[in-house]
């Protein structure tokens, strides 16, 4: 072994295994001492991110645990790491593209105070790295070879779609906001039945896929509980990670790129609504902020499970000829999760203790109805 991978070696040995800051410290004064272990130490690094690769995390998921346990200086070290690993490979997943284009939007240089602080930062994200564990593969490793999935270039019912969400996060008036939302989600429930009626016609082979959402904090308990709703009527299932802050959605792809684009929107519009009926309540004299947030957001998710569900139903029922189809891609859909999540279970949630934020995050939900224009 040359005289650097024997620094590099005693400093990961040193620092990856053991807990607390003098560990640390030993490792990053042995790479501050020697300049010539950085291509090594680099090296290695670019070996952590492949075995978490094989262990089934993605870029996105990497840089959104790195930037929650640690901090933005670590994500741009982490974004050089990734960045430079993935550069040889002749194929990329589904996804996986876009994931790493939003790399080039993170400035990857990192900040180089001093060698020893430089060499730290290295050593706790490198720790982080090496504890990953193995959790639900959402898609094939980068290099294996190409698979059906998402492909260049958006339907462009998916763009329309795009538009009128666009249209509804933007506006300032809620009954605006309404009709742009409902007649997004009309639009994703008849893309997801011609879909459907298209794989059946062809005789497609076609098979559920999986994808990773981030449920970031604060309150994501009730963020998550949106997503589940907003999966549910989109004919997928979510399931919830608290400890890594995401969600798994199983569906079929055309309702998975549903779910992403409403969710988003549907968790803009909500936190502007709860911003808005919160400023009205602090000039009311109110100081609770968090529990009305909680509760806000939990009834806004509430509510929008029961409004999304129905929208679903009534344009499923305009087409009977295709339930069994559709009855069909949801077995599908139960199956793939189940074998993904073999002992999944309902996680405990915290019930709202705001009356207030209850009743506004309701009627922020029927403003943001998306299916009729009252409550069934």
């Amino acid at each position: 072994m040359s005289a650097a991978g024997t620094t590099v070696e005693r400093a990961l040995a040193a620092a990856l295994y053991s807990d607390g800051t003098a560990a640390l410290d030993t490792g990053a004064s042995l790479l501050a001492a020697d300049p010539g272990a950085d291509a090594e130490l680099a090296r290695r690094g670019e070996e952590l991110v492949r075995r978490a690769w094989a262990r089934g995390w993605q870029p996105a998921d990497v840089l959104r645990l790195v930037r929650r346990d640690l901090d933005e200086h670590h994500a741009r070290v982490a974004g050089g790491l990734i960045a430079g690993e993935t550069a040889g490979y002749a194929h990329l997943p589904p996804r996986w593209r876009d994931q790493l284009d939003a790399l080039d939007a993170l400035d990857t240089t990192p900040r180089r105070a001093d060698r020893f602080s430089y060499a730290t930062a290295v050593l706790e994200l490198y720790r982080l790295l090496a504890r990953l564990p193995a959790i639900e593969p959402v898609g094939p490793p980068p290099g294996s070879a190409p698979v059906t999935g998402p492909v260049a270039g958006e339907p462009r019912m998916l763009a329309r779609i795009r538009a009128l969400l666009a249209k509804a996060e933007a506006t300032g008036y809620p009954e605006e906001a309404e009709a742009l939302t409902a007649k997004a989600q009309e639009l994703m429930a008849r893309y997801s039945l011609d879909e459907a009626a298209l794989a059946a016609r062809t005789h497609s082979a076609d098979e559920p896929a999986a994808v990773r959402i981030g449920v970031d904090a604060p309150y994501e308990t009730a963020k998550a509980i949106l997503l589940d709703a907003v999966a549910s009527a989109n004919r997928c299932r979510a399931v919830w990670n608290e400890a890594f802050g995401f969600s798994t959605v199983v569906g079929f792809e055309p309702d998975l790129e549903a779910v992403e684009l409403l969710h988003t929107s549907l968790l803009v519009q909500g936190t502007a609504a709860m911003t808005k009926a919160e400023a009205a309540q602090r000039a009311g004299g109110r100081k609770r902020t968090k529990t009305f947030r909680q509760s806000f957001l939990l009834a806004y998710a509430h509510r929008l499970g029961d409004r999304l569900s129905a929208t679903s139903r009534r344009v499923a029922a305009e087409e009977p000829t295709l339930l069994p189809v559709l009855a069909a891609r949801d077995v599908a859909v139960t199956a793939r999760t189940d074998r993904m999540f073999p002992q999944t279970t309902t996680a405990r949630v915290r019930g709202a203790t705001d009356p207030a934020g209850w009743d506004h995050g309701t009627a922020a939900a029927d403003r943001a109805d998306t299916g009729r224009a009252a409550p069934p």
